[in-house]
């Protein structure tokens, strides 16, 4: 039998009963999923460093398990001194599989290893139904070891659901085990 990661397996067997008894859907379509996870990052010193985008890159593989896109600016900033074009962070879409496997390390081992932790913000959401979440320092996840990283730098993650208001995909989030701020 093919392996299939926890909150996948978890998803459909309860978590899809849960929210269609919660909201009363008419359609098994209608219930939110999750669809995409994009983690990404900004380095403005990789406008003098190229170094340091390289670790960001690399470190960011190194915790999501795929490749990283490098980003380029959008437009020139003179008092950044950043041109249009110039290499200045970092992405990793994640789905399927390699999504749940993720969200499972990040919910219940790097999130909790973060100093006086008391819960995630709970109105990070957009409006329609996507959540970000910022973290402060890209150590808090076990495949990143202190000795070897060149910068101590943040991460941006976004869950994109399916879901059409904030309160479904709180829902859904906090079924997968998302911690909010009680």
């Amino acid at each position: 039998m093919a392996y299939v990661p926890r909150l996948k397996a978890e998803y459909k067997n309860k978590i899809v009963k849960a929210l269609h008894e919660e909201f009363g859907y008419k359609s098994v379509m209608q219930i939110p999923k999750l669809e995409k996870i994009v983690v990404s990052a900004g380095v403005g010193e990789a406008i003098n460093n190229k170094k340091v985008l390289d670790s960001l890159a690399s470190e960011m593989e190194l915790i999501t398990g795929q490749k990283a896109v490098k980003t380029a600016a959008r437009k020139s900033i003179a008092g950044f001194k950043l041109r249009q074009g110039q290499l200045i962070g970092a992405k990793v879409t994640l789905r399927g599989d390699r999504m749940y496997e993720f969200m499972e390390r990040l919910i219940s081992v790097a999130i909790p290893r973060q100093k006086d932790f008391k819960g995630v913000n709970d109105k990070a959401f957009d409006g329609k139904g996507n959540y970000s979440l910022g973290i402060k320092e890209q150590i808090i996840f076990p495949e990143i070891e202190y000795d070897k990283i060149e910068k101590v730098s943040g991460l941006n993650i976004a869950f994109v659901t399916s879901a059409k208001t904030n309160e479904e995909a709180k829902a859904l989030l906090t079924h997968f085990g998302m911690p909010f701020k009680k």
